[in-house]
This record gives C-alpha cells, structure tokens and sequence, in this order.
C-alpha cells in the first residue's frame, strides 16, 4: 500500500484533514488502551456468554456454542468497523451483535429442524446460518429504507410498554437459559418450566450446586453495583471469578477432564479438528448451497417480518441512539444513524452472521475511559479481530458458572428493568400489560407473547379512550349567541328564546367506546321529565374538536335523529363540512341528507341560523302589522314554525317572548315621527336609555344618508377613520384578522346596529374589512359632523357618546363570548 493511501485512511479513522503528528498519534493511542482494554473485555464477556447461545444446546445444534461465539465476533466486528469509518456520529461507538433476538433465533433455528428432520443435520445447520443471514439482511434493508425515507422519528411512536414487556419476556428467557447453561441441560428443559424439571432443580444436590452460584455471583454483583457505579467493576468482578475458580481447583487438586465431565467446565471435543473448529468453520456450511434447504428457509420469513426484524432489531437504534447522544451530549441524526446501521447489518447478512447495531452501555463506558475518539474505535476493531482470529479453543477453559453469571445478570436486570422500574411510571392497565407479556411469552411461545401484548393494549386502549369524556361541553343557546350585531330588542328575544338550544360540543375520537355517553345526553334531552320543564326546537353538535367519527358512532347518531325527529327538533351539526373526514363518516349513513338535519361549518354560523329561525317565527307571526326585516346569514331557511305561534309550550314561550321584547319596540315608536334617521336611532338606542323624543330630533340632522349596493367595501383593515355608521336597511358584514395564524372573524350587523363606532370616536385605525353583504341604507355620522356637534351642543353629544359607548359594549362582549367558546 502506497504512504499516500495510507495517510488517507488514517486521515479517515482520526477524522481530521489536516498533517498528522506523529507525537500526538503516538500520544491518542496510548490514551485509548485503557479504553480498548475495557472493551475488549465486553466483547470476550457478551461473547462468551450471548455468542454460545446463538444456537440451542440440544439436538442436531449440541456442540454449536463455538460457532455462535465465531459468529458474533464477526458480526461485531463488521458493526464496529462501519461506526469507525463512518458509519456513526458517535466517534467511539461500539458495535455488537444483537443479543435481545436470540429467543428468536431459537424459533427459528426450530422451525427449521421440524421443517427438515432430525435425519440431515448438515442441511438444518446450513439453513439456520442462512437463516440467521436472511435477517441481518433484512435488518439492514429495514434500517436503511427508515433512513433513506427520514422516517426513523415515527419508530418513537410505537407502544413503549409493549416493547418492554418483550424485553421483560427475554429477561425472563435469559434467567431460565441460564438456569439450562448452569446446569448443562437442554435449552428447552424450562420451556415451559414443568413440576418434574422444577423437583429437578430443587432437590437434586448436584443441580442446586450447579445453579445456586451463579445465581448468587450475579445477585452479588447489583448488590456490588448499587454501592460502587464504576463502570470498571463489571469486567474485573468477571475476571476475579474465574481466578477464584482456578484457585480452588488447583487447591482441592481437582481433574479438569473430570470437571469438563460433571459440567463445571464446556466441552468443546466435539469436534475433528477440521477447519469446522475454526473460527471460520460455518462457512463451510454456507459454501455448499446444496446443504441450505430454502423451502424451510421462506417459511421463516413470517418470523422475521413480524418478530425481530421489524419488532426488536428497527425499534432498539431509534430509541437507544437518542438516549446515547444526550449522556454524551453529541448531536446526531437519528436517520443516518439508522443508514449506518442498514450499512452494518447488509455487509453481516452478506457475510452470513447475525444482525447488529450499536450497544447503547458499552459505548457509554467506552467514552468515559478515553475512548472518544476514531483512533480508539479502530484499536476495538483490530484487538476484536485478534480475538475472532485465536478462534474458540479458549472457551474450554472458562468455567461454566462465569457464563451462567453473565446471562443471569442481563436476565435480572431486563426483568428489574420490565417491572421494578415501570411499577410508578406507567398505568395499571400498561403494567398488566407488560406482566401479561412476560408470563405468556414463558408459558407458551414469543410469537404468542407479542401478539398478545398487541390484542391486550389495544383491548385497554379501548377501556382507557371510553373512560374519556367526549363531551367537551353541554349548554342551553343563551350561552353561545351569535357574533351578529342585532337590535338590543332582537338580542333580548334570541337570549331568551334560545334556551330552547341545546349546544353539544364533542371531541377526540368518536368510536364504539365513546358514543354510547354521547348518545345517552342526546336521548337524555327529550326524555319525558326533561322535555315537559325544558322543551327544546335545536340540538347543535359542534364537531370542531373531533378528529374522526367511526360507522358506530354514526350510526349512533341516525338512532338520535330519528328520536329527536319524532319530537319535532331539527338536528344541526357544525364544524364539519362533507369533504372532511367526519363529512364522510356521516355522509356514509345518510344523515347529513335527512330533511331535518342541517350541517354548518362553524358554530356561530350554526347559531346565527337558529336565532334567524327563531326571528322570523316572530315576524311572520306579527305580518298582519309589522313588516319582516332583513337577516343576515348565508344560508336562509326553510323551517316553518306554526305562524300563530300557540298551542304547545316551545310557541307560547316564543309568543311570550317576542310579546315582552320585539312588540314593546313597536309599540313604543310615534308614528307621527316616522321620518328618517329618527326610527333607525331609535331602534338603536332605545333599548340603552330612556331618552326624549327631541333629543334624537336634535341629534338627526348631523346624520348623511348613504345607499351602498352588495359588495361595496366600505373600508380596509387599518384604514383611518372617517366616521361611525348606523344601519337603516340591508347588512354589513365585518371580517376580524387579529394574528396571522388565527382564521378569520367573522360579524353580521343588521338594521338599526352601528359599524365603525370604536374606531371613530378613538380617532384610531380601522380594526376590520366591513364589506356590504346585501345593500344597505346607511346614516353616516362624520367625524367633521362630530366635531360640530360637540362645538353647538356639548351636553348632547355627550349623552350620545355614552349611547354608542353602551350599544358597543354589548357588541363587544358578545364578540368576546364567541371567541371564547372557539
């Protein structure tokens, strides 16, 4: 290799571009021996202890521990490798073989022997290592095309108490493998845990022996732990066990053959000395492809979609790496993280081993013994292949009980991890959720155990999202008037008459759950007691707030509007209109097509059209000598009240109403002052003081008439004032845009309201787009006019001032109610 290519690929590992210094290399490596050690160390340990039960330990796959520790050096270090060069924002990342998908691979690995048959040993082997490749492969696919599409953010939403109930369940597994480990039985012995295998472990002496201290030595290390959080005491307390081990032995003059025999040690005879005993010996099965058996092998593939390949391989980096950046404090992508990991696990798969990612506590210990750096990261991968290269030999000579102790530690603390920790951070229903994982995935199977996590949270998220209220609010319409600016008297006969509104604002997702109290309210409404002190003419439903309506709840609502159409009361929904997706869900069943069923966008434009129905039910009672005015509103109606207004309670209540309010207004006028602006000053101050009929003539002459057609814009937001307006005929309508992001306000005024008042007496800019909507007959009252008036008759323009002041107040709060019950 040439000193330039050379140079660049250092360049590459230090991740600087600058003339390196010899000193100052010589200087990071010794730096990062203390950091490689450790290392080192993790990877002996999770590969003697994870790496030998790869395979299961009984059947054909008896004697296979070396291998799977072979395996898992490579895979390790081809994900150490790709993080080194590259791969990870994490200069120091550790790479590793997934050891949370090995009860998987027993799956696997036994769906396979079935599959084959006991008879051809080669051909199970060889397509349980093709096996394991096909889901590094489609590990990395998954993590790659997650971080291609920049969606690894939307891993985060999966059901995390799912997840750790799985992970409780191979805690669970690792004890009960460890169990197996310690004792050289089957892996299957405890799968289930029978009586018979039970009496086994607790009455026989030379079990108990067997089991009991590694069991102990793991305990005794979280007790360690929990008093010294160094991270330097993991690897030397597993170092000191197997000297105390050899000191004994050497002590009591003890055979290793015979300790080999009685199982204090692996035995690793098995094999012939061929290259099979070497480290690259299961490629002697991969080499053959006459050995791999691929119709086994497809129908593993439901196994691997739907288990460790998009459950625990594509769920573990998005949560990890996240966690890892904030202790180290780096900034990283979560997407190309995942890349790197698509990289790593498709050069496993193409290499024939088992998937890998990036171990979220070796990295963590690494970086805080100096490994912080590419140098460091490099080292890991050399000392690694060293490692791989020494091949399996060695494993003969570590006791069985270190091994034992290894799987038990990470078995008690994923099941510490599952229980203990969540037991104040998650619900009840979330924490039988995880406890009913656990014990199916032990009881029965992973495949079993996963989707029964998945059917019990979905069951409690249906218990959990019932118990919510769908019902943000429910009030009688006086409570939710319209924005439209109305006469004082019109306004006095809506509130009271609109008692007989019910408003029902709903939220959140209607489904089977929910509608069943959404229903009940709405029956509740025209049940006998209630409908004799209440009776009701409107039930709006306001649908702003719901995000989505199920066919039973829809057809939920079919079932009320045949109730409330029996009884006379018209069905209005609002906030929805017919593209959306609530438009949809009701359009579905007909609803929306009812003739008693009116649908709005917004809730004023849904009560505007009620008071207007309520309003013209009054006139055309009263056209034999009143004339009907002009309403606003883009939607007229076609309901019909009876016109005399009597016979059953919700008419006489409207009789009596309009009597007390609407015909005192008529009443009181003189009709020999019926001349204009007379009437329409009047009819705007009326109601705010008892004022003489000359002080109103006085004031009239200061008023212009104007005629403005349909559309005419009377003036722009922000415009400077030039006066107030009062309303003879037609309709204004104002148009309020109070930030950028907030939608448009929208007010109606009618005849005998005022438009432009604030503004004109504040002398500050117009707060409002006012467009004529039908054509109007205004009375302008101008600002120089307003001058005049108060320069010739000081008292009476102060006691028109606080006339306007009072009619505004009235318009303003009402406008304010509104907004608040957006």
């Amino acid at each position: 290799m040439s000193s330039k290519r050379l140079s660049s690929l250092v360049h590459g590992i230090i991740g600087e571009t600058h003339n390196i210094d010899p000193k100052e290399l010589a200087c990071t490596v010794l730096k990062s021996l203390p950091a490689v050690l450790l290392g080192t160390l993790l990877n002996i340990l999770d590969g003697v202890s994870y790496g030998m039960i790869i395979f299961p330990a009984s059947g054909v796959f008896a004697g296979l521990g070396g291998m799977g520790v072979s395996m898992f050096f490579v895979s390790t270090v081809v994900a150490q490798l790709v993080y080194c060069l590259g791969g990870s924002r994490f200069v120091g990342a550790n790479g590793s073989m997934m050891i949370e998908v090995v009860p998987f691979f027993h799956i696997l690995a036994s769906t396979i022997a079935r599959d084959i048959g006991d008879s051809y040993p080669k051909e199970i082997i060889a397509t349980t290592i093709a096996a394991f490749a096909l889901s590094s492969v489609l590990t990395g696919l998954s993590f790659f095309l997650l971080g291609y599409l920049r969606l690894g953010v939307l891993i985060g939403f999966f059901p995390r108490h799912i997840l750790v109930g799985c992970i409780g369940g191979v805690g669970v597994f690792l004890i009960l493998t460890g169990l197996t480990v310690s004792t050289r039985l089957p892996s299957d012995a405890l799968d289930p845990p029978t009586l018979e295998t039970l009496r086994y472990f607790i009455l026989n002496s030379h079990a108990l022996a067997q089991w009991v201290p590694p069991l102990v030595l793991a305990v005794l290390l979280r007790f360690i732990t929990m008093r010294w959080k160094h991270q330097l005491v993991f690897p030397v307390y597993f170092m000191i066990v197997p000297v105390v081990f050899y000191v004994v032995v050497a002590a009591a003059g003890l055979d290793l053959g015979a300790l080999r025999k009685d199982g204090w040690l692996f035995d690793m005879a098995e094999g012939t000395g061929g290259r099979e005993d070497r480290w690259y010996g299961f490629y002697s099965y991969l080499a053959d492809l006459g050995l791999i058996r691929f119709t086994p092998l497809w129908t593993t593939l439901p196994i691997q979609f739907a288990l460790h390949v998009l459950f625990f391989n594509i769920l573990h980096p998005p949560l990890n790496v996240p966690a890892l950046s904030v202790s180290l404090d780096v900034d990283i992508d979560t997407n190309k993280e995942l890349l790197g990991h698509g990289y790593s696990n498709l050069l496993a798969g193409f290499l024939g081993t088992v998937p890998n990612y990036l171990v979220y506590v070796n990295t963590l210990m690494f970086y805080r013994v100096g490994g912080g750096t590419r140098i460091a990261s490099f080292l890991l991968v050399v000392a690694t292949s060293i490692l791989l290269v020494i091949g399996t030999g060695p494993i003969a000579y570590i006791p069985v009980m270190v091994v034992s102790a290894l799987i038990l530690v990470l078995g008690i603390d994923l099941v510490k991890e599952a229980l203990w920790d969540t037991r104040h951070r998650v619900s009840r229903m979330e924490y039988i959720t995880i406890v009913s994982i656990m014990v199916t995935m032990t009881a029965w199977d992973f495949v079993i155990g996963v989707l029964f996590g998945i059917v019990v949270s979905c069951f409690f998220f249906v218990v959990q999202n019932s118990q919510r209220r769908s019902i943000r609010a429910c009030y009688t319409g006086e409570s939710a008037i319209s924005t439209v600016r109305r006469p004082a008297a019109h306004r006095a006969y809506i509130r009271e008459v609109s008692k007989q509104t019910r408003v029902l604002r709903l939220q959140g997702f209607l489904f089977f759950g929910t509608i069943a109290h959404v229903e009940e309210t709405l029956r509740n409404i025209v049940e006998d007691a209630t409908w004799q002190r209440n009776p009701v003419r409107f039930v709006v439903v306001d649908l702003s707030l719901v995000v989505g309506v199920d066919m039973s709840a829809a057809e939920a609502f079919v079932r009320v509007q045949r109730l409330l159409d029996a009884k006379g009361v018209v069905l209005v929904f609002c906030g929805v209109t017919a593209d959306s997706l609530c438009g949809k869900a009701l359009s579905s069943v007909g609803i929306l097509q009812e003739p008693s069923v009116e649908v709005f966008e917004t809730l004023n434009d849904a009560m505007e059209w009620t008071e207007n129905a309520y309003l013209r039910a009054w006139f055309r009672a009263q056209k034999s000598w009143t004339t009907p005015i002009t309403l606003p509103g883009r939607r007229d109606t076609s309901l019909s009240f009876d016109e005399t207004l009597t016979g059953s309670p919700r008419q006489m209540q409207l009789r009596d109403v309009g009597e007390r309010t609407i015909a005192g207004e008529f009443l009181d006028k003189d009709s020999e002052n019926s001349s204009e602006p007379y009437n329409t000053l009047l009819n705007a101050f009326s109601s705010y003081h008892d004022v003489d009929q000359n002080t109103f003539n006085q004031i009239a002459p200061y008023f212009e008439r104007f005629t403005f057609p349909d559309g005419f814009v009377l003036w722009e937001n922000n415009d400077t004032p030039d006066g107030l307006y009062i309303i003879e005929s037609g309709i204004l309508r104002a148009s309020y845009k109070f930030a950028e992001h907030s939608p448009i306000i929208e007010e109606s005024m009618v005849s005998g309201t005022l438009a432009g008042e604030l503004s004109a007496l504040s002398g500050m800019p117009r707060n409002a787009r006012v467009v004529v909507e039908q054509q109007a007959v205004l009375w302008k009252l101008s600002l120089e006019n307003m001058r005049r008036l108060e320069a010739e008759h000081p008292h009476l323009a102060q006691i028109f001032v606080q006339l306007v002041l009072k009619a505004a107040k009235v318009d303003t709060d009402i406008l304010l109610a509104a907004l608040a019950t957006r």
